[in-house]
């Protein structure tokens, strides 16, 4: 009998620049987690986390234009406030240290990896919604903080397999940059301007970059010819005591093999006040695998006392780009089951059951298969699922008070006591 073919409906598609974590997407998120935390926590930095919605107020002047206006996805709420998805964190750390400035002790080391949203063009290496490694140090003023917040990216580059000559962090100095400004006449308001534009050197091409410093920063040729200079200029850090000291602590560090001097180094946020710092493969495939630096002003501004801070922050997509681009993403295992009992006939699975339940209250994750069906096509879910044991309890199984466990991966199997059987499967 045939019955009339029902038009199907096409498949819902998610939202332009959001992903779909699968278990081996999100088994590789868990991974990168996994590996910020445990560098995070080596240095003694704790965990913290804020909330996905802030007001808009909080960006507006301390994150900079671009960020606000043309990247941020803003909507009004029911009482007429204009809130945010956050679209960076270190305003939020600012607000929350503010409000418990008196209580913590100083310096504060906080670390948080969570989603962000910006709403910008996707491409490689950028989506609109993404997760994010932060980490900060307030409260120290020392040269040596942001020596450390470099320290503890190698040490992650590291843990991840990447060695210097595949990345490295490139360091600059925003007072040391001011100063050279200064030298070609460039004040006040028109330094933003033209941050904007060292900004973009490495994003637009010479002739456009050339254009947006004529119109934009309000540049005549000359100076953007000894502006090009400066920017070329890769001995120019002999003339920051900052930076002088920088270098030295992270040669104290062991992670100087990581870090250069590279003057186009400025960062985008406008919070930035000091030292600034970025990563980038040494391929030159994608952006800057993170960036960050020192704000000495970003608390008073949310309303607290001043009180100085550096930071970082690494995004998931580009990492994930770079690990693969050398071939260092580890083989995960989504599944975290560590045996499957199998199902022989309805008149065991009562007996399954038990044994499943007791495997569980050993610490053993495991799963059972749902109904009653063919070995093979349960065994074929445990090959297909990445489990490595399989539990197979048939009629002889079950009169003898054992259980058949076969190595889904060596093929082997072996008859276990029922007692026994935790232990064995505690086993490699």
């Amino acid at each position: 009998m045939r019955y009339p073919e029902t038009e199907m409906k096409p498949v819902v598609r998610p939202v332009k620049g959001t992903r779909d974590f699968y278990p081996e997407q999100m088994a590789f998120r868990q991974w990168l987690y996994g590996k910020v935390r445990e560098v995070s926590q080596r240095f003694g930095y704790q965990e913290y986390e804020g909330p996905m919605l802030e007001t808009l107020d909080l960006y507006a002047a301390k994150s900079g234009e671009e960020l606000v206006k043309e990247q941020s996805y803003v909507f009004t709420d029911r009482g007429g406030d204009q809130i945010t998805l956050r679209p960076e964190l270190t305003p939020t750390l600012a607000r929350m240290v503010a409000q418990r400035q008196r209580q913590l002790p100083r310096p504060v080391r906080w670390w948080s990896f969570g989603p962000f949203w910006r709403y910008e063009r996707p491409q490689k290496g950028r989506v609109r919604e993404f997760f994010q490694w932060n980490i900060d140090i307030l409260g120290a003023e020392s040269v040596y903080a942001d020596a450390e917040i470099v320290a503890i990216l190698a040490e992650f580059f590291r843990s991840v397999g990447l060695t210097s000559q595949q990345v490295g962090v490139k360091v600059s100095d925003r007072k040391l940059m001011n100063a050279q400004l200064q030298g070609l006449g460039v004040e006040g308001d028109r330094v933003r301007a033209v941050y904007r534009l060292v900004d973009k050197l490495d994003k637009l091409p010479p002739g456009d970059w050339l254009a947006y410093g004529r119109e934009s920063a309000g540049l005549t040729d000359p100076q953007l010819g000894k502006l090009k200079e400066v920017l070329a200029d890769r001995s120019l850090w002999k003339r920051s005591p900052q930076l002088a000291e920088f270098f030295a602590l992270a040669a104290d560090l062991g992670v100087s093999e990581f870090v250069e001097f590279d003057p186009a180094v400025i960062r985008g946020l406008d919070y930035y006040t000091d030292i600034v710092f970025e990563a980038w493969d040494r391929q030159g495939a994608f952006r800057a695998i993170f960036g960050g630096g020192r704000y000495a002003n970003l608390l008073a501004d949310v309303g607290g006392e001043p009180m100085g801070g550096v930071g970082l922050a690494m995004g998931d997509v580009v990492i994930g780009l770079v690990l693969d681009q050398y071939g260092l993403k580890p083989p995960l295992r989504p599944s975290p089951t560590r045996a499957l009992v199998t199902v022989f006939s309805p008149e065991l699975l009562r007996t399954s059951t038990r044994v499943a339940a007791e495997l569980r209250a050993a610490a053993i994750n495991t799963e059972l298969y749902p109904e009653p069906a063919r070995l093979d096509r349960q065994l074929k879910y445990a090959n297909a699922s990445g489990i490595p044991f399989a539990v197979i309890i048939g009629p002889d199984e079950a009169a003898a008070g054992v259980a058949t466990v076969r190595n889904l991966v060596t093929g082997q199997q072996e008859k276990v006591p029922m007692a026994d059987l935790a232990g064995r499967l505690k086993q490699p």
